[in-house]
């Protein structure tokens, strides 16, 4: 893309660049719902796992309905459409919260990750295209940084506006009367509906923005595609691109379990930690998350892509067997410090998958979205394993899925992708 043309796309690449902080918010205030529906509504692990397995299945279902609009319609449609789900989805947490059933959270948060679908399938995408193809995964990585600023938004949110409102500890409210542990369940319930309107308001506001600025028009690369004859099926013959998504699902499925239970885990070797105190754990993960964002994009424009991420995946597999083995202090650095690793590790595998696709790819965008069913799937797994044999043991789920990304890692250093 020349200059001039840059220059004409910038309000809509900055607000692209927003977008990875808007669903990196969605994304982390679901580790903190988690704690708080845990309370509010009496569920064990498996059944808090709810939370995440409609969101990611939300984006299971939507993936290539999304990818579809964006192909016939171009990018602006795809996230103005995006962004009105988002709004919704948020909105009807205030009807949820009133109601007060769990359900009706459970399918709030649905339409939010249909929302949270059209935005992710269009602008990963879209930031690989725009410039130098042999940058398209450090590119991405930068793009991404805005990403844990989100992820950090969202726990801050939780913490401060959502899990501060409810301080009694599991002891407390087993002293009480019926009459007030059915207030205090209510008031955990209640303490949810303010954030998410607020953050349904704010992004129908970007809906709004988003609807009159002007964004790239891709179309043509899909002429290309319908005049040479490309379909939308041809991406199952690209054995890359089915390992990224294969990849993908282990590494999604990883860092939404990992989140999903550090309160949890924070709980467990410290018992008496109230969740307020708990989501500091979530809190500095996060900042490690983003910290590892910056530096792993610096580090790959002198280390090849392939080569960092078999490193930080093997590195993040390390983590999880010693919050597996380790004590209080231990694991829970262990847990922490895994997440500076898991940094880079979306961006370049969804960037390596996508290499070389030419007019396929945003039908190969799409398959690795509809990858991050892996954090419904494997999230309800390490919630099972952690009501049966202890939340410590359910950190040996995501260290196998670091295994599956190392094995990505090291078969994309060695296969080229096909070219069209």
């Amino acid at each position: 893309m020349k200059g001039s043309t840059r220059n004409a796309y910038k309000p809509a690449l900055i607000l692209t660049v927003s977008l990875f902080f808007l669903w990196g918010m969605a994304n982390n205030l679901n580790d903190v719902l988690i704690a708080q529906f845990k309370k509010a509504f009496i569920l064990t692990d498996f059944e808090t796992s709810f939370v995440q397995q409609v969101f990611y299945f939300g984006y299971f279902l939507l993936a290539i309905p999304a990818a579809m609009l964006t192909r016939a319609r171009g990018y602006k449609p795809a996230i103005v459409t995006g962004l009105l789900l988002y709004a919704a989805g948020a909105l009807l947490f205030y009807p949820a919260a009133h109601f007060g059933e769990y359900k009706f959270f459970l399918a709030a948060l649905f339409v939010i990750a249909c929302g949270l679908a059209f935005l992710e399938t269009s602008a990963n995408p879209l930031m690989t295209e725009l410039g130098d193809p042999s940058g398209a995964a450090r590119r991405l990585n930068w793009a991404q940084a805005a990403n844990p600023v989100g992820t950090i938004t969202g726990v801050l949110i939780g913490k401060y506006f959502i899990l501060s409102q409810v301080a009694h500890s599991e002891a407390a409210i087993a002293a009480m009367n019926a009459t007030d542990q059915k207030a205090v369940y209510r008031q955990a319930v209640l303490a949810v509906q303010t954030p998410y309107l607020a953050i349904g308001l704010i992004v129908l506001a970007f809906a709004i923005a988003a609807a009159l600025i002007r964004f790239p028009d891709r179309r043509a690369d899909d002429e290309g595609a319908t005049s040479s004859g490309t379909r939308f099926f041809d991406i199952f013959s690209r054995p890359r691109l089915l390992m990224a998504a294969a990849a993908q699902f282990f590494y999604v499925g990883a860092q939404v379990g990992i989140w999903s239970y550090t309160i949890r885990y924070a709980q467990a070797r410290s018992p008496g930690l109230p969740e307020h105190t708990a989501a500091d754990y979530l809190f500095a993960s996060l900042v490690l998350f983003g910290i590892g964002r910056f530096a792993g994009s610096a580090i790959m424009s002198k280390v090849a892509p392939t080569r960092l991420l078999a490193l930080f995946a093997l590195i993040s597999m390390a983590l999880m067997i010693a919050a597996w083995l380790g004590f209080e202090t231990v694991g829970l650095a262990a847990l922490v410090a895994a997440s500076f690793f898991m940094s880079i590790q979306f961006p370049t595998i969804f960037a390596l998958g996508v290499e070389g696709l030419g007019p396929l790819r945003r039908a190969g965008a799409s398959l690795i979205i509809m990858a991050i069913v892996g954090g419904a799937v494997l999230t309800g797994a390490m919630g099972y394993v952690s009501d049966h044999m202890g939340i410590a043991t359910a950190m040996l789920i995501p260290a196998f899925c670091f295994v599956m990304v190392a094995a990505f890692a090291l078969y994309s250093r060695n296969a080229a992708p096909v070219t069209d």
